[in-house]
């Protein structure tokens, strides 16, 4: 069974939970789930029991793992749940506040060191 993974991430000035986990060799899947304040927003499971007799499993089940972990921090920061998130429909939703820009040290541009830390957190680079 491998360890998971939690990340606190800071999306449009509130604070969201990721966390994956291994159900292990007896129930071969990973879950992840998204939470806002100890409330479920979403969850992804995915059954690896057509793979469990692959030699190095182990990493193979920590590879997934980290994919799909990755996979729902992208979908938060692609607002895919700023509708259930936020209880607005699009016709009248309000802007949902912003944190407040740092210039970037490049000058390419602001971004808040919440938007940086999500944008590494995300990528596909190990």
């Amino acid at each position: 069974m491998v360890g998971g993974f939690n990340h606190n991430i800071k999306y449009k000035g509130e604070i969201f939970h990721v966390q994956t986990e291994d159900s292990g060799i007896a129930n071969p899947h990973i879950i992840t789930l998204l939470y806002r304040g100890g409330t479920i927003l979403a969850s992804i499971k995915t059954s690896y029991a057509d793979i469990i007799k692959v030699d190095n499993l182990e990493q193979v089940v920590e590879d997934l793992m980290k994919e799909q972990h990755k996979d729902m921090m992208r979908r938060l920061k692609s607002a895919e749940f700023d509708q259930r998130i936020f209880n607005k429909s699009p016709d009248n939703a309000a802007p949902a506040p912003v944190p407040e820009k740092k210039p970037a040290a490049n000058g390419a541009g602001t971004q808040s060191l919440d938007e940086i830390i999500l944008d590494y957190l995300i990528t596909d680079d190990d």
